[in-house]
């Protein structure tokens, strides 16, 4: 692919954060621990500050105790963070146990590729379990020393608990994609496999990052009012205090959520564009255990596809020609037709000298390694004069120009790529020697054979003819010959190369009984000049 790769390929979990695919296990380790450790401790930690705060000043109740005011300024804070700081510990822990055959780049079982899709709700778990065992302390503790302030420390507990598991199961799926997309990788995703999916992930989350929020807070609120102290101010800072808590939740969640489902999306979106610039091994790491990893996964199996179609098309371009390739897939409905149209063309025929004697008196490979450098050449001047190498004869070769495709010129094409033939053989296989015969006129070119079986070819008088001049050519200087028709038709498209070939009589082939008129190249366009020495018959 010519284009520049775009900066997103280096980013393909989403972020800078998680580092490239097939890091290092030992980084892919330190990653995962600082990333979870540092994630899950603030999300923690700031849930709890915004938990005590909202029970110290936006709640309109009686005025604290000095021993309320300890278990809400130092005991829930205390009792808060080290949940949060054992959570971290805890979690961080069973993720690298659970995920020890990522961290040493072992193939995982399917209980083990399972296993690690949950640590995400593992880790969740624990620290809503820790939350709540830290709200209910709170909650007992003040039942004894102010019992009218335990509700609400419930109900706010509460709220602080399902938003901050929400988040914090966003941010452990984060950390994890680049394990998630190697638990994946062995896996055909063609459902999810997460227990949530992408539908009710959206609905979770609005609930835990909108619903519980004005639900708790609303319930507060109706405490608040049933109390005898409660005030215009206090009503108003408490609706303040409400729309600060829903806006801030609703807003993290939401973005959160957001970025974990466009992030999949991205990496499509880019793994096509590179797609449509003719890059084939643009595969997406599938690191989602949702529907959106089966889309990821259904992307990659998509191109799996397009790659085997691309490489059928190569060798089938190999096998008949780009041109003939390009012909036979045009069709819209797919179906190859057997028959053949009627055209004017030009053929080249190039044939070895004493071929047979060489290759019983040599070893194979060496007979094969001498046949693809001759086959080399010709495939490659033809090619360079955009002609079509049609088929391969043993030792000989037949190429056409003027089918499928038409070309006005072909004449002219045909009879330079005899002449750069013969130079070519003739500086770089000394060893060899060819016949080079080129013949013009109506050929019918199309598929024959059966249904089932086909091939693309050419038949009629100029193929006979080229055929012929070939056995010609090998007695002649230069070793190429060529049917003064095909200097006629390179005239008549006013191409110079039929300036470079000399009239050379007529004689009557094998096998005619009519006499073909003759031309060979001037000798000044053949270097080194002189006769086609056959191959060698002996070691």
């Amino acid at each position: 692919m010519n284009a520049a790769t775009p900066p997103a390929r280096h980013t393909p979990f989403g972020s800078r954060l998680l580092g490239p695919r097939g890091q290092d296990p030992r980084r892919l380790r330190i990653r995962i621990q600082a990333l979870i450790t540092v994630l899950l401790l603030g999300t923690n930690s700031i849930g709890g500050l915004v938990t005590v705060a909202i029970n110290l000043w936006a709640v309109p109740l009686a005025p604290l105790t000095p021993s309320s005011r300890v278990a809400l300024w130092i005991g829930m804070p205390t009792v808060i963070g080290v949940s949060a700081i054992v959570g971290s510990v805890l979690g961080t822990t069973h993720a690298v146990r659970t995920l020890r055959w990522a961290i040493r780049s072992e193939e995982p079982t399917d209980e083990q590729r399972m296993r690690s899709l949950r640590v995400p709700l593992d880790l969740t778990l624990i620290f809503f379990a820790l939350w709540m065992l830290s709200v209910a302390s709170a909650v007992v503790t003040l039942l004894v020393v102010q019992p009218e302030r335990a509700m609400v420390a419930a109900l706010t507990g509460l709220v602080g608990a399902m938003v901050t598991s929400g988040a914090g199961y966003l941010f452990c799926e984060f950390a994890l994609r680049p394990v998630s997309a190697r638990a994946l990788a062995g896996m055909t995703v063609t459902r999810r496999v997460r227990y949530v999916g992408v539908g009710p992930r959206m609905v979770l989350f609005w609930v835990v990052g909108t619903g519980a929020p004005v639900v708790g807070l609303l319930l507060v609120t109706i405490t608040t009012l049933r109390s005898d102290r409660a005030t215009v101010d206090q009503l108003s800072i408490v609706t303040i205090t409400v729309c600060f808590v829903v806006l801030a939740t609703g807003l993290l969640l939401t973005d959160l959520n957001a970025r974990s489902v466009r992030a999949p999306i991205e990496s499509l979106r880019i793994a096509l564009r590179e797609v449509g610039e003719g890059n084939y091994d643009a595969e997406v790491p599938v690191y989602d255990g949702t529907e959106l990893g089966a889309l990821q996964s259904g992307f990659n199996e998509m191109l799996r596809g397009l790659r085997d179609r691309e490489k059928i098309r190569d060798l089938f371009s190999r096998h008949v020609g780009h041109e003939v390739a390009a012909a036979a897939t045009a069709s819209d409905t797919g179906e190859i037709s057997l028959g053949g149209d009627t055209r004017v063309a030009s053929v080249l025929f190039v044939d070895l000298v004493g071929s047979t004697s060489y290759a019983s008196n040599r070893p194979a490979d060496e007979v094969v390694s001498v046949l693809n450098r001759f086959f080399g050449v010709v495939v490659d001047e033809v090619g360079r004069h955009h002609g079509l190498v049609n088929k391969f004869i043993g030792d000989e070769v037949l190429a056409v120009w003027g089918v499928p495709a038409e070309m006005p010129d072909h004449a002219a094409a045909a009879l330079s790529a005899a002449r750069a033939i013969a130079v070519r053989l003739q500086e770089e296989l000394p060893e060899i020697g060819a016949g080079i015969g080129v013949a013009t006129g109506t050929v019918v070119a199309g598929n024959v054979g059966h249904e089932q079986r086909f091939e693309y070819t050419v038949i009629g008088d100029a193929v006979n003819s080229a055929s012929r001049l070939t056995d010609l050519a090998k007695e002649l200087p230069g070793g190429v010959v060529a049917a003064w028709d095909s200097v006629v038709a390179a005239r008549e498209a006013g191409a110079s190369e039929a300036g470079l070939w000399l009239d050379a009589g007529a004689t009557t082939l094998r096998g005619r009984t009519t006499p073909t008129h003759l031309a060979l190249p001037n000798p000044a366009t053949l270097t080194p000049a002189g006769g086609i020495r056959p191959l060698p018959s002996d070691a």
